[in-house]
């Protein structure tokens, strides 16, 4: 995260006790219904959002546009001018402002055979620009005292077993090789077969400043046995990326972020959230159905009051932590608001850095743990996280996803 000291800073409150199952004992993330050695790819990869609806938006305010998710790449590559075969030989290093496609209708990300190969993974970095809680305003009336910090956990290996369905994202910006994480999550119209992954907006769109992210990719239980960084070295590609590599053909963000996401994380940030749809590199199984579960979705925006715990999971890469490892922090939610005019945030005592960004927030709903945030923002400090509530416009951005694409 950024130095920057985080403005809204308060007296520590008083640690509230979670429940007695506690979301640390209970997640269930762990069915898996094929072993990580079944469909595996190798460590080679074979190969937004609009600002209003008349656009063909496929963002939070989407209003039932006709946009259809690509057919040919190398024809929607051509569209823009782009040549497919420069594209992949390097092409796609151009950032020149111009060239940047940012909106909806113009997002493309073909598959690159042998980009992402394991050391290329493992020295992406974490978008500390993004996540920083610079320039926020003070108190706007629904901010809760600071929390404690709660000492990021590593998760049990092989996650496979533990929690399956998170995973890591990489992706190239301007500023080179980065990493994020992200969620399985279901697809109400394909049963058990979805393809859909939840991460933060400015994992996949730069925001007010640029434009979409390129050769973005999902990697579900990233390094799965847990090894070092020097252990990686010598690690066979299905210890790396047990369940292969995911790219996702098609992306989905809120306006809000488009429009307003920035640098310094604060603007934007209660809209940040995003839904990929993605594509195996080989085979034809959904990543559902090859990772063995996937996680449904809580649009109901629950008070931080009535909820007894959060957790957030992830993969924190900025010092002290590698982005190797797998983390997890739960807490009693709290409320943080940026502005009066915005939505109220969640916010949770956590030591995890730049890379855990996107990472899902569960919580309990009877016996089932549901996605109920991703983490967005935190401060210099490394204290506490926060991720936006996920109402009706992060329900419509799913909702189109599963719609138009969930079935491609």
């Amino acid at each position: 995260m950024r130095s920057t000291r985080a403005p809204f800073a308060r007296s520590r409150g008083r640690r509230l006790a979670l429940a007695a199952t506690g979301l640390a004992a209970t997640l269930a993330l762990t069915a898996t219904a094929c072993g990580p050695s079944d469909d595996k790819a190798s460590d080679k990869a074979d190969s937004g959002t609009s600002q209003g609806a008349d656009k063909g938006s496929d963002t939070g305010t989407d209003t039932g546009s006709d946009a259809e998710l690509p057919g040919d790449i190398a024809d929607k590559l051509k569209d823009h001018g782009i040549d497919p075969d420069k594209w992949k030989d390097g092409a796609w290093k151009n950032w020149d402002k111009d060239d940047w496609l940012r909106e909806s209708k113009d997002f493309v990300n073909p598959v690159i055979e042998g980009l992402w190969k394991p050391e290329r993974m493992k020295k992406a970095k974490d978008p500390n620009k993004t996540i920083a809680a610079k320039d926020a305003p003070s108190d706007q009336g629904a901010t809760d005292p600071e929390p404690s910090p709660v000492q990021a956990k590593r998760e049990k290996t092989p996650y496979h077993e533990n929690a399956a369905p998170v995973g890591k994202i990489f992706f190239d910006s301007p500023e080179g090789s980065m990493v994020c994480s992200g969620t399985v999550v279901k697809d109400p119209r394909n049963p058990g077969k979805s393809n859909l992954v939840w991460t933060a907006g400015h994992c996949v769109h730069a925001g007010s400043a640029g434009g979409w992210y390129r050769n973005i990719t999902f990697v579900p239980a990233y390094n799965d046995l847990g090894k070092s960084e020097a252990e990686l070295s010598n690690a066979a590609p299905q210890e790396v990326a047990p369940y292969g590599q995911y790219w996702a053909d098609w992306v989905s963000t809120s306006a809000e972020w488009i429009d307003e996401g920035a640098a310094s994380g604060g603007a934007g940030a209660p809209y940040d959230y995003a839904v990929m749809h993605v594509k195996p590199e080989q085979g034809s199984k959904s990543l559902e159905e090859t990772v063995g579960n996937a996680l449904d979705v809580d649009f109901s925006t629950p008070s931080a009051q009535s909820v007894s715990s959060m957790g957030a999971w992830g993969y924190p890469a900025a010092p002290p932590f590698d982005g190797q490892i797998m983390h997890k922090c739960v807490d009693k939610p709290g409320r943080l608001s940026l502005t009066s005019t915005q939505p109220t945030m969640y916010r949770i005592g956590c030591t995890m850095t730049g890379g855990s960004s996107g990472g899902g927030w569960f919580r309990m709903v009877g016996d089932k743990t549901r996605l109920v945030s991703n983490t967005s923002i935190g401060p210099a400090e490394n204290t506490w996280l926060a991720g936006p509530q996920l109402g009706k416009g992060a329900e419509q951005v799913y909702d189109m996803m599963s719609e138009k694409y969930g079935s491609k």
